[in-house]
């Protein structure tokens, strides 16, 4: 069985951010605008995510998870 994986990118610029905020994009695997990485879903992995939450987008599987932005569905 594959182990479960959590797609982040990053989406919002790390000018103004603190240093540590900084740090933790740089341990995601993160370094310019719009880079992604595949991480292992866990609770070490799901923390670093929500301290960096207003930066990056996050997709689990298929379905996208976006803060709050409702997606467009074509008909």
């Amino acid at each position: 069985m594959a182990e479960a994986t959590v797609k982040v990118i990053l989406r919002r610029s790390l000018i103004g951010e603190k240093p540590g905020t900084v740090k933790t994009v740089k341990g995601l695997g993160l370094g310019k605008l719009n880079s992604s990485n595949e991480l292992p879903d866990n609770a070490a992995t799901r923390g670093m995510i929500h301290k960096v939450r207003h930066l990056v987008e996050v997709t689990v599987g298929d379905e996208p998870k976006t803060k709050g932005k409702r997606q467009k569905t074509s008909e």
